[in-house]
């Protein structure tokens, strides 16, 4: 079994996680400014990549372009990495390639714990990427605590570039916002992310 392998329901039995949905986990965190370079490629790049409409076209050109402009607004304190192989525990289920991973630390040249924040792009159904996403969240925690580098919180998104699902795992309770943001406030996507990123959701 892989990440890819895995859907909400699955995860959730597999790995006896507490499950609530709340509608609005991140609803008061505070938006933040884009700079004019990011809202200058979303103009251009968001009407491309729906009308390409691929899961790569998504990614390459709206997902990637919202997660560099995190890294900048934390001043390259924090790695981003894409599509790499992320093996933790192969026993369980827990391998395969991540979309997009944020460690808390800067380094660039490999994966360092902690490890922060998932993100997993789909073409066009949201839900089909929270297992995935949800599975890659564990490996997370799982990685932190091999680390020693343990964090209280590991959060996730589901994204298809234009709509977004966030998550949070804390220990063996997992909560969905049912709240869908979208790319059309990108400020308040990024002031959930960067909140992720100062672990103040």
């Amino acid at each position: 079994m892989a990440y890819s392998n895995f859907t909400l329901e699955t995860v959730e039995k597999e790995f006896e996680l507490n499950f609530v949905e709340h509608a609005s986990i991140f609803a008061e965190i505070e938006p933040v400014g884009l700079s004019a370079e990011l809202i200058n490629t979303l103009a251009r790049n968001v009407p491309l990549a729906t009308t390409i409409n691929t899961e790569k076209a998504r990614s390459e050109l709206i997902v990637s372009n919202v997660l560099v402009e995190l890294r900048e607004q934390f001043d390259r304190k924090i790695s981003l990495f894409s599509g790499i192989d992320f093996n933790v525990d192969v026993e369980n289920g827990l391998t395969g390639v991540c979309d997009f991973l944020i460690s808390l630390s800067p380094r660039q040249s490999y994966v360092e714990a902690p490890i922060i924040a998932l993100v997993e792009a789909k073409n066009l159904d949201l839900k089909l990427g929270l297992g995935q996403c949800v599975a890659e969240m564990l490996a997370s925690q799982r990685f932190n605590a091999e680390k020693g580098n343990d964090i209280p919180c590991i959060y996730g998104a589901s994204t298809t570039g234009v709509d977004w699902l966030f998550l949070k795992l804390e220990g063996k309770c997992l909560q969905l916002d049912m709240s869908t943001y979208t790319i059309e406030r990108c400020d308040r996507i990024l002031g959930i992310l960067s909140s992720m990123v100062a672990q103040k959701a």
